[in-house]
C-alpha cells in the first residue's frame, strides 16, 4: 500500500483502486495533534463509525467496502473504502450551543450566518438544529466558519442544499438514537464525497466521540460546561495550561488519558449496547 495522507488522527493508504483508512490513537484538540496517545481510541472510533454507517444506510450511501479486508496490523481500526472526490467543506450540525459555535454566537449572535435568539448560554438547546459549515484547514491551521452562501459558491447551490439536508438528517437520526440511550447529541461534523456517478456519499468517520459531542441527558445543565463523552475533557484540561493552542501540543497526564479513554468506551457501549473488548 502507498501512504497518501497522514492527517491529525487518520492515515490514508492507496491499495489498488481502494483506500484504506487507518484510525490511529493520536489525539488532537484545536487542530493540534498532541504528543500523547489514547489506547484503543483508533479501534473505538472505527467500530463506532461502522455501527453508525449501518444505522444510516437508508439516508445516505457510505464509502465502506470492508472492515475485515485490511492489513492484519491495522485490524480493528481500519476500513477499506471507495475512492471519492471529497467535497471541500466540513459539514457540521448543531442542536446545542457549545465549543466554537458558542464563541461565534457570543461574538456575532449567529453561527455560520444563521441568526440565533438572544440570551442563549453555553449548553442551550437551539430552537432547531442548524447547519454550520466550515472550511477544511490543513494540519496545524484552523477551520473557519462559512455561510451557506459561501458553500453554494464553492460547490454549487444544488449540491450545497443536498449536503445541508443530509447533514441535518444524519444529525436527527443520531440525536434520536442517542436520546434512547440517555444521551444528548450536541453537535456533529460530517464529510461527504462524490462517487464517479456524482452521487453524494458519506465518508470518513460518523457520529464518533471525535467528531461529535455527546452529553448525558440527566446531567444537562445550560449555563456552563457540560459533562461530555468525548475529547472535550482534554480541551477543558488544556484550558488551565500556559499554551497558545499552536504546535507543539502539551503532554497529557496519564489520569487525563485514562479518563478520556473511559468516556470513549462508555459512549460506545451505551450507543451500541455492546461490551467493548480491547484487542489483545
Amino acid at each position: 500500500m502507498k501512504l497518501l495522507h497522514s492527517g491529525k488522527v487518520r492515515d490514508v493508504y492507496l491499495d489498488g483502486d481502494d483506500l484504506v483508512l487507518v484510525a490511529s490513537d493520536r489525539l488532537s484538540i484545536y487542530d493540534v495533534v498532541l504528543p500523547t496517545a489514547v489506547p484503543d481510541k483508533g479501534a473505538l472510533l472505527t467500530q463506532l463509525s461502522l455501527w453508525w454507517f449501518e444505522q444510516l444506510t437508508d439516508l445516505v450511501p457510505h464509502h465502506v467496502i470492508s472492515a475485515t479486508d485490511v492489513p492484519a496490523e491495522f485490524a480493528g481500526r481500519a476500513v477499506r473504502c471507495r475512492r471519492l472526490e471529497m467535497l471541500p467543506v466540513e459539514c457540521i450540525a448543531r442542536g446545542y450551543l457549545a465549543g466554537l459555535g458558542l464563541r461565534e454566537y457570543q461574538a456575532h449572535g449567529s453561527v455560520s450566518g444563521v441568526e440565533l435568539p438572544p440570551g442563549l448560554v453555553e449548553g442551550s438547546k437551539l430552537p432547531s438544529p442548524i447547519f454550520t459549515p466550515t472550511t477544511k484547514a490543513p494540519v496545524g491551521e484552523h477551520d473557519e466558519f462559512m455561510s451557506f452562501g459561501e458553500v453554494e459558491a464553492l460547490i454549487g447551490a444544488g449540491r450545497a442544499a443536498q449536503v445541508r439536508d443530509l447533514t441535518l438528517a444524519v444529525y436527527a437520526r443520531g440525536a434520536e438514537k442517542a436520546a434512547a440511550q440517555g444521551l444528548l447529541l450536541a453537535d456533529t461534523k460530517l464529510e461527504f464525497g462524490l462517487d464517479p456517478s456524482g452521487t453524494v456519499v458519506l465518508a470518513d468517520e460518523v457520529l464518533t466521540s471525535d467528531s461529535s459531542r455527546y452529553w448525558p441527558a440527566d446531567r444537562w445543565a445550560p449555563g456552563g460546561p457540560q459533562f461530555s463523552f468525548d475529547k472535550q475533557f482534554v480541551r477543558d484540561w488544556s484550558a488551565g495550561l500556559d499554551w497558545d493552542r499552536t504546535p507543539p501540543g502539551p503532554e497529557v497526564p496519564a489520569e487525563v488519558v485514562e479518563a478520556t479513554r473511559a468516556r470513549y468506551i462508555e459512549v460506545y457501549e451505551r450507543l451500541t449496547a455492546q461490551e467493548w473488548r480491547s484487542s489483545p
